[in-house]
């Protein structure tokens, strides 16, 4: 793993030695991650750092990730998870925690980045098998379709379109150029989103849009 001194963001990798695979991230080309500090477990060192970023490595985020925000204590930093896991249960575990989700072999290194910037805009980034699986969860909760569509129907065409490219796991600015708008007037929309489906920021937005709120309270 590199550990680099420059002006990108500081990501703390939780992880045991030897178990991250990615050790040439970030690249010195890389637009937003300029350092990466190795905390092994039980993590307690974490709260001697200044980081923009925890990612965890793990292989069971059920017992990985509490572990984690005990130990990360006051601090505020978003939680990127990494996890060979794809499991409905799981996934719906750490987003109700307000973390993002990397499934292993679901994603490349400029998705970690994307996703560690994410983070720091209060963006809950998920992996496309991930994201299925909190699909998937949704669709198995009975009688939340009509609920889910009178939703949905508070918001204009534009802003239900720009819903759907969120619980996919983009970004702003990924969606500002999926739909060749202004990176600007896609977070005003998703302002007025957050309003309407009366949500504190992305992840409870999409879990109101894909039904899920009725049962997962973040």
């Amino acid at each position: 793993m590199s550990t680099q001194s420059s002006h990108g963001l500081s990501v703390a990798l939780a992880c045991a030695e030897g178990e991250w695979s990615h050790d040439d991230w970030p690249a010195p080309d890389d637009r937003y991650v300029g350092r990466v500090l190795h905390i092994p477990p039980p993590y307690h060192a974490l709260r001697e750092t200044e980081v923009d970023v925890v990612v965890l490595r793990c292989e069971d985020p059920s017992v990985s990730f509490p572990g984690l925000l005990k130990a990360m204590g006051a601090m505020s930093a978003p939680v990127i998870v990494v996890s060979p896991r794809g499991d409905m249960e799981t996934v719906v575990e750490v987003f109700r925690g307000g973390a993002g989700y990397l499934v292993e072999g679901d994603y490349c290194t400029c998705m970690l980045s994307s996703a560690v910037m994410a983070a720091t805009v209060g963006h809950t980034y998920l992996s496309p098998t991930a994201c299925a699986a909190l699909r998937d969860a949704a669709r198995r909760m009975p009688g939340e379709e009509e609920a889910r569509e009178r939703l949905r129907s508070l918001l204009s065409p534009r802003e239900r379109q720009i819903m759907e490219l969120l619980s996919t796991g983009l970004g702003a600015q990924e969606i500002s150029l999926r739909l060749r708008l202004s990176e600007k007037t896609v977070r005003n929309n998703l302002s007025n989103i957050y309003a309407k489906l009366d949500a504190r920021g992305s992840t409870e937005a999409v879990l109101r849009w894909l039904g899920a709120t009725s049962r997962v309270r973040v």
